[in-house]
């Protein structure tokens, strides 16, 4: 069952303090058939691995690219993650994103922030 009404679900997975004095973070992103996130930003970047199925992913205003199971692919900071979405209308998609974060910062913020 997703957590919003866009047929995804986002579950903490990692969150360990780093010798450096940040903290790494990694969540799991489940899609449902057809499902997809809003817009969002990642202040430190995100690194991103496809666990299965297929992943739609457009950064700001570039091209759209389809990343497959076994696919991990590199999002800058601040950059506008403005398209997330399975691929797939029939079966779902999962995803790992890992964030490296200073003490305090927040992996995720909203297209508007």
């Amino acid at each position: 069952m997703p957590d919003s009404d866009t047929g995804e679900r986002v579950t903490e997975v990692l969150n360990e303090r780093s010798r450096g004095g940040g903290v790494v973070n990694a969540v799991r992103v489940d899609y449902e058939p057809g499902g997809w996130s809003r817009a969002h930003r990642h202040p430190a970047g995100a690194y991103v691995y496809v666990i299965e199925g297929s992943v739609i992913f457009g950064i700001d205003d570039d091209e759209q690219v389809v990343l497959n199971a076994g696919d991990s692919f590199y999002e800058p900071p601040g950059a506008l993650h403005a398209v997330s979405r399975n691929a797939s209308q029939d079966g779902p998609a999962s995803m790992i994103a890992f964030f490296v974060l200073r003490e305090g910062e927040s992996a995720t913020m909203g297209e508007a922030q």
